[in-house]
């Protein structure tokens, strides 16, 4: 029997915890895949990914046997179709502030008549096992999955009003974003106190609309307390903390007692 795909994984409320993956060397990616994690996120906003290394890594991630989602760029709604035609099994869109922006995101990522997708996901099929053209038109609107960022004051007041889009499968909370935004741009703070409160209300507010609620989470301590709060897809740190703790531990034990 096949196993589950991640879309749903997800839509069960399984608690599914994804790499983060920011450096563009696919070999680093399909390490990530085989460590552990349920899936592997590659970071195009913030981090060093490009359309080049996405569709690399995508293929080494699956070569190490796991699902993948990426993190676009602001606004880039044409690399959201570009990364599911390549074989991402769903896109993280940043800064969703709007139903206009939540619209666009489904317009680039469904197929009609939900969205507006484009035809031509060769890539897609071969790596996710697709076996047919018709199946791929039929299945993909569900299987692969849109997923909103959250993380400004103007996306908490539109929250409601987002997750009724039509073809959003879920939000992706950016607690550092939301500190600046919520902070009046005062404090960088993504484990404040003070923030959790904002944070369970995204949470709620997305269970009770039945969509997925993913958050990143910057340590395992955090991972756990977004779980607790309503969470079921957590981001866990990043490929250059993980590089840089494996480094520091090694270091460590092999200098002691010295």
């Amino acid at each position: 029997m096949p196993a589950p795909l991640m879309a749903d994984r997800l839509r069960s409320g399984e608690f599914i915890l994804t790499a983060w993956v920011g450096l563009p060397e696919p070999l680093i990616a399909e390490l990530v895949a085989r460590a552990g994690f349920d899936c592997v996120t590659l970071d195009m906003q913030h981090a060093l990914q490009d359309t080049a290394s996405v569709m690399r890594g995508l293929g080494a991630i699956a070569f190490g046997g796991k699902p993948s989602f990426v993190r676009l760029a602001v606004a880039d709604f044409v690399m959201a179709s570009r990364s599911l035609d390549m074989g991402a099994d769903g896109v993280i869109a940043p800064m969703i502030n709007s139903v206009a922006d939540a619209k666009a995101l489904v317009a680039a990522t469904k197929y009609p008549p939900l969205g507006e997708r484009s035809w031509g996901p060769v890539r897609a099929m071969t790596l996710r096992g697709i076996p047919d053209p018709q199946t791929q038109l039929r299945t993909a609107n569900q299987t692969t999955l849109a997923i909103a960022m959250i993380e400004t004051r103007q996306a908490m007041d539109a929250l409601d009003d987002i997750l009724a889009v039509d073809g959003i499968d879920g939000i992706f909370m950016g607690p550092s974003d939301l500190s600046v935004t919520l902070s009046d741009g005062k404090t960088i703070g993504p484990t404040e106190k003070w923030l959790d409160d904002p944070i369970r209300d995204i949470a709620r507010r997305t269970r009770a609309a039945g969509k997925i609620a993913g958050a990143f989470a910057i340590n395992a301590e955090r991972a756990r307390q977004f779980r607790d709060f309503g969470y079921s897809f957590v981001a866990l740190g990043s490929d250059q903390v993980y590089l840089a703790e494996g480094m520091k531990m090694m270091l460590a034990a092999a200098r002691a007692n010295s």
